[in-house]
């Protein structure tokens, strides 16, 4: 909101935190949405950058503006949109309206739980790549860099799923690309020039957004050209080109879109549930211990696939209350696209409206010892007279992350194949804390030593 229109609106509304400023918020936004929620448990108004922001904090609040009136709150002209469009172009994250409707019918298919469980042997065996990996680490008594290989883990599974493609025939430069993208965009304001700090790295973008366009050209051209590899199983990519259900499918620069956006999307989030995963069962040996306890008589030493997914219950409950302490997607913001009500107070037309999983999955008015790390809160019914959109990992409302039933699948595959083979632990001295960029992430990442388990 300009200014000039922020001087019709009342001095000071009801839950007004007072101005903030850019560089305040993007010191440590976390310290920023949690102090000022001690003020303003479930919402507030707050001055930042020439507008009003208003920040909910509550489940009911949370689902007016993404479920009940979702028309009216549009992810257009939002810093997210600013900072995601120029990358990904008009795919799901980044459209709206009509046009996301039509895009989110059409790809839906693909990620029906039955679609993805098929990928369950891509995933194990990246998982075993890793485990392997990472026995030659204990062997030569070096530290694994954990967010940095299961990024690797999940970018491959996420390119190979799509484009029945394995990412390592593409060589490192594909990895280091998307390194140096999610890089650039998890530190820069895309309203304001980039620092001279930055230069070099919005370089590095401009180069790496390049390769990347070109490379899923490329390889979408080739995929439409030859059809899958003979006897592969089909990939997801199969299903975009022609959705079923409809006459025609994408238009050639939406495929583009859509295949950057699931690739970026896709393997991100999922990395970042898994590394804070493998942080929090290290500093909590007695979950472990249960966790190990519930693979060693599910899985007996086995691989596990699909099929054991409805008996790995609390391996799924650690990825779900990691996802409820560690939210990978942080902040979710809309802008009001016409004058509404809430709490029986004006939201004009414009403003900037903000929902916080980070600060929701904390509320202390919903949540029992919210700072405390419970994957019993997610066993089978522990959900009941839980308020819907409470618990945002995955978003809600019809906006609802499409590839939600594949990222579950994937962690928890991921982990019940890693956890029995290898005992993981943190580094003495090496401190992981939460750093809130695109995605939340440990800021210097996280450094573990391995040893082999003997299975």
């Amino acid at each position: 909101m300009r200014n000039a229109e922020i001087a019709t609106r009342p001095a000071r509304p009801s839950g007004f935190a007072g101005p903030a400023t850019l560089t305040a918020i993007r010191d440590d936004p976390l310290a920023f949405l949690a102090g000022t929620a001690e003020r303003h448990p479930d919402r507030w108004w707050h001055e930042t950058g020439g507008e009003r922001v208003l920040v909910v904090n509550h489940p009911d609040l949370a689902r007016h503006v993404l479920r009940d009136r979702q028309t009216n709150y549009t992810k257009a002209e939002t810093p997210d949109d600013q900072m995601l469009t120029p990358l990904l172009g008009e795919g799901l994250l980044t459209t709206d309206g009509a046009l996301w409707a039509r895009q989110r019918r059409m790809a839906a298919p693909s990620f029906r739980r039955q679609e993805v469980e098929r990928f369950d042997s891509l995933i194990t065996r990246a998982a075993l790549d890793l485990v392997a990996d990472w026995h030659r680490a204990a062997a030569e008594g070096r530290t694994v860099r954990v967010d940095h290989d299961l990024t690797g883990l999940t970018l491959r599974v996420i390119v190979a799923a799509l484009l029945g493609t394995d990412l390592q025939s593409l060589g490192p430069k594909f990895g280091e690309a998307v390194d140096a993208v999610n890089r650039y965009i998890g530190h820069v304001d895309p309203s304001a020039p980039a620092p001279a700090d930055l230069r070099a790295r919005l370089g590095a973008y401009l180069g790496a957004k390049n390769f990347l366009d070109l490379t899923v050209r490329m390889l979408i051209s080739a995929r439409v050209m030859t059809g899958p590899p003979p006897g592969a199983p089909p990939d997801l990519l199969s299903t975009l080109l022609a959705p079923p259900g409809h006459s025609e499918g994408f238009s050639g620069s939406e495929l583009h879109d859509q295949v950057l956006t699931m690739i970026m999307a896709g393997h991100e989030t999922t990395a970042k549930a898994l590394t804070w995963s493998l942080h929090v069962l290290g500093g909590h040996p007695e979950q472990g211990a249960l966790v190990a306890a519930e693979l060693d008589a599910v899985l007996g030493g086995r691989v596990p696939t699909a099929a054991d997914l409805p008996d790995l219950v609390l391996t799924r409950a650690v990825v779900d209350e990691t996802m409820r302490i560690f939210p990978p997607v942080w902040l979710l913001s809309r802008r009001a696209l016409e004058d509404d009500v809430m709490a029986g107070e004006p939201v004009p037309a414009g403003s900037l409206v903000c929902v916080s999983p980070w600060l929701l999955h904390r509320h202390p008015g919903f949540w029992d010892s919210p700072e405390r790390f419970r994957p019993e809160r997610f066993r089978p019914g522990a959900d009941a007279g839980r308020p819907s959109h409470l618990y945002l990992p995955f978003g809600g409302g019809p906006r609802i992350c499409l590839g939600k039933p594949f990222a579950l699948a994937e962690a928890t595959l991921v982990l019940a194949t890693v956890l029995p083979r290898v005992r993981l632990r943190h580094v003495p001295g090496h401190v992981v804390e939460p750093e809130a960029l695109v995605t939340l992430r440990p800021r210097n990442g996280l450094l573990m030593t391995v040893e082999a388990s003997d299975e």
